[in-house]
């Protein structure tokens, strides 16, 4: 399992980071997801044999948000 960090600018409420939690039940290979609306930051533990960060980081893009990679 591997992590990728991610600032999420565009999350403003609990409501924003509840609607990202929810790629850890949509999108296959993500098994936990933290986002914090206050530090406006996101971590993901994913399978990196099912879902690449580039799948993450576009699938958080369809959400209506703008993913920078935290290095």
């Amino acid at each position: 399992m591997k992590t990728l960090h991610l600032e999420i600018k565009d999350m403003h409420c609990s409501n924003c980071a509840m609607k990202l939690q929810g790629l850890e039940d949509d999108l296959p290979g993500v098994e936990t997801v933290d986002a914090s609306y206050h530090s406006q930051k996101m971590k993901v533990d994913y399978d990196e044999t099912v879902v690449t960060p580039d799948g993450i980081m576009e699938a958080v893009r369809k959400l209506g948000y703008t993913p920078e990679l935290i290095q």
